[in-house]
């Protein structure tokens, strides 16, 4: 018998949780590992999507203060993250292409990039004020949380919230579509993280398809970030193609990295199609009939 009455997931247990786990997952090692890192800014983007789903329900004072914290956490640890992912990247590159990389292994950018550090047992001075601003900022936001009244959420406005996000991404979707630079297409990757992280409050209502779709998006943002990080790895080198001191395996180098780059678009694409192609219906990709919630 189909039900009439669907109850959505609890939104404050939620957010509490990704504070918690955030600030255990710190407490772990006096330097948090690339592992850490990648878990608590996805925590802080998970707070962030929600705290949007629910921002016209809310005191929107408090909403702007735990958001602006929240992203203040992800850009203090954004460093850390860049530094390991470029490294990580290039090893694989030497070990895909190493004839590529028997020419070009004087090049400055590349030795630093390259250079192996022993492993650290406490925390750069830097590192250290880091994580004691980002304690600080999730202990206040966590307080704050304590005293928001979330009991009474409409979830009519929070299907109209994903709805707006939906749209959203449809928009920057056909931009990317039109024009595929790294910036449209990290705005992409932004939003399509936001809509993916608050559709786990809807699985309820169609547990299957939701959560195929969530898998679906997931792919879709891996591979835009993994795009990403090539577009910073150019950048890290300092690579300009029209630079005449770049030796040919440079630009080989990079022509290769750019190849990677159409293959993770590829990929994108059609998945992105069947479900932001304009004139969908958010209903009708999140396959149910709205009745009660």
């Amino acid at each position: 018998m189909e039900l009439d009455y669907v109850k959505l997931k609890e939104i404050k247990p939620a957010l509490t949780g990704y504070i918690k786990e955030s600030q255990v997952l710190l407490k772990q090692s006096p330097v948090p590992d690339e592992k850490t890192v990648h878990d608590v800014r996805v925590y802080m983007k998970k707070a962030r999507a929600v705290l949007k789903l629910i921002a016209t329900q809310q005191e929107p004072e408090s909403i702007v203060k735990d958001i602006t914290a929240f992203r203040e956490v992800g850009r203090i640890m954004c460093s850390w993250r860049e530094i390991s992912v470029h490294r990580k990247t290039l090893k694989e590159l030497r070990k895909e292409f190493p004839g590529i990389f028997s020419q070009i292994q004087e090049n400055d950018e590349i030795i630093t990039l390259l250079n192996k550090t022993e492993p650290v047992t406490e925390p750069a001075e830097e590192i250290q004020a880091g994580l004691e601003e980002i304690d600080s900022l999730l202990n206040k936001a966590g307080y704050r949380l304590r005293f928001q009244p979330m009991k009474v959420i409409d979830p009519q406005l929070l299907i109209k919230e994903l709805e707006s996000t939906y749209l959203k991404v449809t928009d920057i979707y056909m931009l990317c579509r039109n024009n595929p630079k790294p910036k449209n297409l990290h705005e992409f990757r932004k939003k399509s993280k936001d809509f993916l992280y608050q559709l786990y409050f809807f699985r309820p209502l169609n547990t299957s398809v939701i959560k195929a779709l969530e898998k679906k998006m997931d792919n879709l943002t891996q591979n835009l970030g993994k795009y990403n990080d090539l577009t910073q790895l150019i950048k890290a080198l300092g690579y300009n193609y029209s630079n005449i001191q770049n030796i040919p395996e440079m630009h080989e180098l990079i022509i290769k990295i750019r190849e990677k780059q159409d293959t993770y678009l590829s990929k994108v694409w059609p998945v992105a199609y069947k479900i932001f192609c304009p004139g969908q219906k958010l209903v009708n990709v999140l396959g149910f009939k709205l009745l009660v919630i």
